[in-house]
């Protein structure tokens, strides 16, 4: 199964991918439509997130991406809203590469808010 994904600079040596941050568990989504990938890329942008870019890459390889990362896969149905949280960590992993080796960014937010979204994706 194909699915979205949001990444962050696309093609060089530093990129990532979009997660959330909820506790300590890191949440890659996975849109099964694009323009639900694309609607949500273009509200982190507006948060002025560096340019997203969506990329359509198979489920099972982000699944075991996630596996190897320590990282959590969940899936978004088509026509589920999501939506990006309103605060976002200070500072993303991808800048920190150089200490850590680490491109994964991600965001945080209130901890309930998160967890009621995360809720509404099972």
């Amino acid at each position: 199964m194909r699915v979205y994904v949001i990444l962050f600079n696309t093609g060089s040596e530093n990129q990532g991918i979009h997660s959330l941050k909820m506790g300590d568990r890191d949440i890659v989504l996975m849109f099964e439509s694009e323009d639900d990938a694309t609607r949500f890329a273009l509200m982190l942008e507006a948060q002025d997130f560096p340019t997203p870019a969506v990329e359509e890459l198979d489920a099972e390889e982000i699944e075991a991406f996630c596996a190897e990362a320590g990282y959590e896969a969940r899936q978004i149905p088509q026509g589920e809203l999501i939506t990006p949280p309103e605060s976002t960590v200070e500072q993303t992993d991808w800048t920190l590469e150089e200490k850590t080796n680490s491109p994964q960014p991600s965001t945080t937010d209130n901890l309930d808010d998160v967890r009621r979204r995360l809720e509404n994706l099972l």
